[in-house]
């Protein structure tokens, strides 16, 4: 409530921001109260703060601006400072920096050299009269305190249940992508003259393995085209 006062007091004037305030918002400050609250002296947590905060920034630049919260903690704590971890954080934001997140973001969608000669035969409709008609695969991942962690899921248009998935710390075909495959095929349990299996044309999928794995299962393969996410957009 002070904040914003002090951004409007010079267009409006205090008193008519508190008279406004006093009839919209529940716990309005008066004018008194306002005036008051700018004569008294800050707190010793917000003196402390202050120093605190000055000293954050001064080793966040000190440090090519890369440290996170941990790294600061431990760094501060070295330098004989009392403070505590989630404190540090806290000071962080209202110092307004933050740690660098270490490596790249790994490419889930690697194009083969090999020649891909399936058609699309989904053209973006993803829509399905019943289970086990259109299937979509794709690849995703999640960071760990290791690296990477990587998931293979196909999904069944028509109910949106992902259908078989695995889960790896590599993007390799056989322990990944065929893995999700196999997944699928066990739990589905049926014949799949009808089944189309949709995917992008990552090497994951374009694998001999994998397109040999549809083939003998009866799956009709289908592939959007490169560099297009909205080919395979319910995936």
């Amino acid at each position: 409530m002070i904040q914003y006062i002090d951004k409007y007091r010079d267009q409006f004037g205090v008193e008519d921001i508190c008279r406004v305030l006093r009839a919209a918002v529940r716990g309005f400050i008066t004018s008194r109260g306002y005036r008051k609250a700018k004569t008294r002296p800050p707190s010793a947590r917000a003196v402390r703060d202050e120093i605190l905060i000055e000293e954050i920034r001064r080793i966040h630049a000190d440090n090519y601006h890369v440290y996170g919260m941990i790294k600061m903690w431990k760094t501060m704590q070295k330098a004989s400072w009392d403070i505590g971890r989630d404190q540090t954080a806290r000071l962080m934001r209202l110092a307004g920096v933050r740690g660098v997140v270490r490596g790249r973001k790994p490419r889930t969608t690697t194009p083969s050299s090999a020649p891909d000669l399936r058609p699309d035969l989904v053209e973006r409709d993803f829509t399905a009269p019943a289970p086990n008609r259109l299937w979509v695969a794709d690849i995703t991942y999640v960071r760990i305190t290791s690296g990477f962690a990587y998931t293979a899921f196909v999904t069944d248009v028509f109910s949106r249940k992902i259908v078989g998935w695995a889960t790896r710390s590599s993007m390799t075909t056989e322990a990944l992508s065929l893995e999700a495959l196999e997944h699928a095929i066990n739990t589905a349990l049926c014949k799949f003259d009808e089944l189309v299996h949709h995917s992008d044309r990552g090497s994951q999928y374009v694998a001999v393995a994998y397109t040999d794995r549809l083939a003998e299962a009866g799956i009709k393969p289908s592939v959007g085209t490169v560099g297009d996410s909205y080919d395979n957009a319910l995936a």
